[in-house]
């Protein structure tokens, strides 16, 4: 339950630090970032790159500066970027690949959030006529999809292909942690077909600020100096680094029991008059429903003190994150219930 009393579900991003980060950050030893001479920065980035597996990590301000910084560090202008429909880079960074990287789209059939390897290899472009193929990207756990996990065996046959096409395979692994948790193996498993990922302190791991990119030491150069031309050189950047280093090695081990009360929620509401839930979707700490008039139920529930988010005229998202108590989930159950048996969506 937050600060002022409302059970918020809109997003695992809503989430304060906790105790811990903010002693953490209240007593970081902090540098010159942009020197790279933040010890806690530079700590946080060797950590992400020991637990990933991947050669060096950059931290940067948000999980869309570090997909497009990767997007421009994988791609050259014009080329195609091939993504899961769904795709965050697509739907909600607003046109960057485009703006910034003078990338273009191209979205496939995404079924759940997991591509099938058929139809990647049959958009991959290398006609005069059209333009190339430059970067194959995935989404994991796939949000627009429900929190959906895309196993690691489907990752490994598209990194396949991607090698013998010569392409780059990028994670936005926004919810990386949360796809390790539902498959119960780690995170350097989750991450280890790709090229490069992005990995977000901020939505279920409780940081306030924080993005990390993995890959190599030579991508990750190439991505400082994007990281400086987007205006993601911070300085004394360790009192926020400090807060990542405990989501990292901590709230990364705690995430099973979001996912645990998000299934309680999607189980009791799935039996609700006209709800429409489908309980196989329901994968990590995400619950997608539809109903008639997702604005109306939004706004009754909102009245009774349990927040949420219309995703569109039909369609409610839920998040539980670390603040989502065992008792808020009874309560989330009871005001939905007696909401909607109150005909608010007759």
């Amino acid at each position: 339950m937050s600060q002022y009393g409302m059970i918020d579900l809109r997003s695992d991003t809503v989430t304060k630090p906790t105790p811990a980060m903010r002693d953490a950050m209240a007593n970081a030893v902090v540098g010159d970032d942009v020197y790279a001479e933040d010890p806690t920065v530079n700590r946080l980035q060797d950590t992400a790159a020991e637990m990933t597996g991947f050669e060096a990590a950059l931290f940067v301000p948000t999980g869309t500066m570090g997909n497009q910084i990767a997007l421009a560090a994988h791609a050259q202008r014009g080329y195609e970027v091939i993504s899961p429909e769904g795709a965050h880079i697509y739907e909600y960074e607003i046109g960057a690949m485009s703006v910034i990287s003078g990338l273009v789209p191209r979205l496939i059939p995404a079924p759940a959030g997991i591509p099938d390897i058929r139809d990647i290899k049959a958009s991959i472009h290398r006609s005069i006529h059209q333009a190339p193929t430059g970067l194959i990207t995935l989404e994991n756990t796939h949000n627009k999809a429900g929190g959906t996990v895309v196993p690691v065996e489907t990752c490994q046959q598209i990194r396949a292909l991607a090698d013998a096409e010569n392409l780059p395979f990028h994670l936005d692994g926004a919810r990386a942690f949360n796809a390790a948790t539902a498959l119960k193996t780690s995170i350097e498993h989750v991450c280890a077909p790709f090229h490069s990922a992005s990995l977000c302190l901020s939505k279920g791991l409780a940081a306030p600020v924080g993005t990390l990119l993995v890959g190599s030491k030579d991508f990750i150069q190439t991505a400082h100096r994007y990281r400086k031309m987007l205006g993601g050189g911070m300085r004394q950047a360790g009192v926020l680094a400090a807060a990542g280093l405990i989501a990292l090695t901590h709230m990364s081990q705690r995430l099973q029991e979001d996912h645990d009360r998000a299934r309680a929620i999607a189980e009791a509401i799935s039996k609700l008059e006209l709800v429409s839930l489908d309980l196989s979707l329901v994968q990590s700490n995400l619950v997608y429903f539809s109903v008639p008039d997702a604005s109306k139920l939004v706004e009754a529930l909102a009245a009774r003190g349990v927040l949420c988010s219309a995703m569109s005229a039909t369609s409610i998202r839920l998040v539980t994150h670390y603040e989502i108590t065992d008792e808020d989930v009874q309560t989330v159950i009871r005001v939905m219930t007696e909401t909607v048996d109150a005909g608010v969506l007759a």
